[in-house]
């Protein structure tokens, strides 16, 4: 086949030692008809344990310390978006735009990651190296495996119809010229296929995962985790899947008290199921000073409506574990310099904060919510008084669907607070518009950006420069 120059503008030769993203294949000088030579990138034991550690320092990236929080939280009722950056009012307002930077950003930060999944992928089993085992080998393609389904849920949740590129393209020539089109100038997948992928690629990667008890690496709880998650959130939920993976769990168990998870003395702990290590050289947990301090005026300021929750459930321990207050020297017009708020969960200043990316509340609480959908009422109220019992409160008991649906809600909100949650929680309960369209200050007047809210909004817009670079991309409705 002879290649079309007209149309070749796709990588340059740095693609052929680093693992970089597919938007950055597009910026490149147009190369030679013969093509660029495919060599494996991964030649030792060395290469194929460096690029692991690229895809775990991935926890130190912007996009987990900054915008994964920002995403779940200041977009509806747990925060505002506090801060003065315009990007983020966008989000916290229901008004993005295409060209939001926060959108573009996120969208690269993502691709990227998926990459360095597929360089493993695609690659370790290539190496001969006899430094390089067999069985680390299947181990890595099943860590890779767990990440990549991490990643592609983030973005099936965020924009809906995605690409779903599964080649990390080192190199182009006539014969693999037709494939690497397609990987570099993807066109959107629906939610469906994206779902079906992330489940596959978690299943393939139960045999030969990590064991639980590795809570830095990407392991057999986790995508246990992640399977019970997708099946709850995927278009045509699948109830009794996420009951079996969720019981698939195991060695987990409630810390007996909450402050534990927080305070910075409770690293890698029973009830942790897969958490970013900010003690590792490779990941500075900056983010605590987004979030925390009176330096400036912080991100994710604590809402009016979750200080309420919280005061009206008596819920003190969640309350104070969760929200600091502070003096300030400025004011707005959701609270007092005197007494204003900070997320307090993400404390400890030096860098050296481990976060979650899953824990045994979270799947407790999905536990419950499967089964108020399989009318299992009783059991239901059993997941959420376990979480209840540990701060504190009485137990519930539940009703009906309805009235378990808005408990697993409550208890959610007030668990998981902080930690990247609650947008996708009411999405996935059908809940978000009737919920965020009734939000207040602290006066009890609906807010004037709640009105903002609609199906469309429910997705974020592809970002403008993806679909200038790739006509494949289409555009969400309504953007």
């Amino acid at each position: 086949m002879k290649i079309n120059k007209a149309i070749y503008y796709l990588f340059g030769a740095s693609v052929l030692f680093t693992g970089i993203s597919c938007n950055d294949f597009l910026d490149t000088e147009p190369i030679t008809e013969q093509g660029i030579p495919i060599i494996n990138p991964l030649k030792t034991a060395a290469d194929a344990e460096n690029r692991m550690n690229t895809i775990y320092s991935a926890f130190g990236n912007e996009y987990w310390q900054l915008d994964y929080p920002m995403n779940g939280d200041a977009q509806t009722d747990i925060s505002y978006a506090g801060a003065d950056n315009i990007q983020n009012f966008q989000q916290d307002e229901y008004r993005i735009i295409a060209t939001n930077s926060n959108v573009e950003r996120d969208w690269k930060y993502l691709y990227g990651f998926i990459n360095d999944c597929n360089m493993i992928l695609n690659y370790v089993d290539e190496i001969n190296d006899p430094a390089l085992t067999a069985a680390r080998k299947t181990e890595m393609k099943s860590e890779a495996a767990i990440m990549r389904a991490l990643y592609y849920f983030h973005g099936v949740q965020l924009w809906g119809d995605i690409p779903l590129v599964t080649k990390a393209v080192i190199g182009v020539n006539a014969g693999n010229f037709d494939e690497v089109y397609s990987q570099v100038y993807p066109a959107r997948k629906t939610t469906q296929e994206a779902y079906d992928m992330i489940i596959a690629d978690l299943e393939g990667a139960l045999a030969n995962a990590p064991a639980g008890s590795e809570k830095y690496r990407a392991n057999k709880n986790l995508a246990y985790g992640l399977l019970a998650k997708a099946n709850a959130t995927k278009p045509n939920p699948d109830w009794a899947k996420v009951k079996q993976y969720a019981s698939n769990i195991s060695g987990v168990n409630l810390l007996p008290v909450y402050d534990q998870l927080f305070d910075g003395l409770h690293e890698a702990n029973a009830e942790s199921i897969f958490e970013a290590n900010g003690n590792a050289g490779s990941v500075w947990a900056w983010g605590s000073s987004m979030f925390l301090g009176t330096d400036w005026k912080k991100f994710n300021i604590p809402s009016n409506d979750l200080v309420k929750t919280f005061t009206d459930a008596g819920d003190t321990q969640r309350l104070n574990s969760s929200i600091k207050f502070s003096p300030v020297a400025w004011s707005d017009n959701y609270w007092p310099s005197n007494n204003y708020p900070f997320m307090y969960k993400m404390r400890k200043m030096d860098g050296t904060q481990n976060f979650y990316i899953m824990r045994y509340a979270d799947i407790l609480l999905l536990q419950a919510e499967a089964s108020v959908r399989t009318a299992d009422y009783a059991g239901a109220a059993g997941y959420i008084n376990q979480v209840r019992t540990r701060v504190g409160l009485a137990p519930v008991a539940i009703t009906s669907e309805t009235d378990g649906i808005t408990k697993v809600l409550a208890e959610r909100k007030q668990e998981l607070a902080f930690e990247g949650q609650r947008w996708f929680d009411l999405k996935r309960t059908g809940t978000a518009i009737a919920t965020l369209s009734q939000q207040k200050d602290g006066n009890g007047n609906i807010l004037p950006y709640a009105a903002n809210i609609n199906q469309n909004r429910l997705l974020w817009p592809i970002p403008q420069g993806q679909r200038d670079n790739n006509q494949n991309l289409t555009q969400n409705p309504g953007y």
